[in-house]
């Protein structure tokens, strides 16, 4: 049980980003599938969803930040959000340097850029958005 405490929000992180992109792709094919929307709409929609379902899940049941005054709520939330936009953008530019100029498989670079995303998200995450209050 001990490792479980040592490594709680590593593992609540990997289990809310798993069902992140559950609700980003079942977003996505909601509105491309049923809906019809434009593949680029549907896909600029999933992603809100997306970030909202991440920060609601990561301020609460992984890095247990319960601020909830509006003020903080606001800067804390700006902050989630721009450090998503980092992550997005830099894993569209990795993509488009992996497969149009380097030539390497579409899935090998979507799952490399994936993990990076995941990683670099988990950091900006720990350390700018949700640090620890000092008491």
């Amino acid at each position: 049980m001990d490792i479980l405490k040592k490594y709680r929000e590593s593992i609540m992180y990997l289990v809310f980003g798993g069902l992140t992109v559950g609700v980003n792709i079942a977003t996505y094919i909601g509105l491309t599938r049923i809906i019809e929307l434009n593949y680029m709409v549907a896909n600029i929609i999933a992603w809100i969803v997306a970030v909202i379902f991440a920060y609601i899940t990561n301020k609460f049941f992984v890095f247990e930040s319960n601020n909830t005054e509006l003020e903080f709520l606001i800067k804390e939330f700006t902050s989630f959000v721009s450090c998503r936009l980092l992550s997005g953008v830099m894993e569209m530019i990795l993509m488009y340097v992996m497969i149009d100029m380097m030539g390497i498989n579409d899935f090998i670079t979507k799952i490399f850029t994936n993990i990076l995303v995941i990683v670099l998200n988990y950091v900006l995450s720990k350390v700018i958005i949700f640090k620890k209050q000092a008491s």
